[in-house]
């Protein structure tokens, strides 16, 4: 199961009390003050790891709790620190401070790390406020508390390119002609109900990762058929390959493009000035040449590429792949 959203709760460890005490010893003519400070409590971290790739494990645990620090005790014994925690998240999540929503971090690559709640400091004991004057003091500090936050925390895919168009246009078919991916494919619309990831390798050294994003419809800003869930998996690619469904007779499209772009346009301005291609699918099952001599035309005027192509009968693959390489690498 696919999940970008999720809500947890992070709190660090408190710090341990710090402890009075008094030395005991036989052959020690004057005892004195020997209660040991209190441990730190566990930091709260957060990492951004290849190893997941989707929020699923917030859903199972919402909660996650450092180790408070241990108390001190006599013979200046110090509390041993709380252990701290990480939690793992995939590349591109943004982490949001609740209830104001305000971006605390966005996560781009492997490796990075951040401080959600740092723990408590521990207590001091007694044998730390000895002095001259005060030999005995049976002072001590007691362990500070912990952060607590409350996150929202938000996944948006990174990839290279976003197959992008309305439902049931061949997306599905493309993503899984062209890598390893195996999206659900079937021949009714928003078969595809969660985003897709596929690796296609040009050669031993280069490759690209395709995002297969789920069918867009109408007012899909405005959350229409899932919409605004699904857009946002678009803002970090690089190249948007709008897919239109040459082979249906009920659809215009020119206007199928035109609905797209002004779909991405009301959800961010900016996903207009990514490099784009529009590609005709379905061309095997192709009835009249005036559609595709319509879209050809609007391309034209807007000097945009295009390419027709057929994913079940491979016609336009290598094509696709190559304008692709070197919209990427040129």
């Amino acid at each position: 199961m696919f999940i970008d959203r999720a809500k947890i709760r992070v709190v660090s460890g408190a710090g341990g009390d710090g402890c009075v005490a008094f030395r005991r010893e036989k052959f020690v003519p004057k005892g004195g003050p020997s209660g040991g400070d209190g441990g730190d409590g566990g930091n709260v971290y957060m990492e951004c790891s290849d190893r997941v790739n989707t929020l699923l494990h917030f859903q199972y645990k919402r909660i996650f709790k450092a180790q408070r620090g241990r108390h001190g005790e006599g013979s200046q014994r110090h509390g041993r620190n709380g252990s701290d925690i990480t939690i793992l998240v995939p590349p591109g999540t943004q982490v949001f401070r609740e209830p104001e929503r305000i971006m605390i971090h966005d996560f781009a690559s492997a490796g990075e790390r951040l401080v959600l709640a740092r723990g408590g400091r521990g207590g001091r004991g007694n044998a730390r406020f000895a002095t001259a004057t005060n030999q005995a003091p049976r002072h001590f500090e007691t362990g500070k508390a912990g952060e607590e936050a409350d996150l929202f925390l938000s996944l948006k895919l990174i990839a290279d390119v976003g197959l992008v168009g309305f439902p049931n246009v061949g997306k599905s078919t493309l993503i899984s002609r062209i890598s390893a991916a195996k999206p659900k494919i079937a021949d009714y619309p928003f078969t595809t109900l969660e985003p897709h990831l596929g690796v296609v390798r040009i050669d031993d050294f280069r490759s690209f990762v395709v995002a297969d994003i789920p069918g867009l419809i109408e007012g899909a800003h405005e959350g229409h058929g899932l919409g605004d869930q699904f857009l946002k998996h678009v803002e970090r690619t690089r190249i948007l390959v709008h897919m239109i469904d040459i082979s249906n007779e009920e659809r215009d499209p020119v206007a199928d493009y035109e609905t797209i772009i002004r779909e991405l346009s009301l959800f961010n301005p900016d996903l207009l000035d990514r490099k784009q291609l529009v590609v005709a699918s379905k061309m095997d099952v192709l009835a009249d040449d005036a559609r595709l001599s319509g879209l050809k035309e609007m391309c034209r005027q807007r000097n945009l590429p295009f390419l027709g192509i057929s994913a079940v009968s491979g016609r336009g693959i290598r094509e696709l792949i190559g304008i692709i390489a070197n919209f990427l690498w040129a």
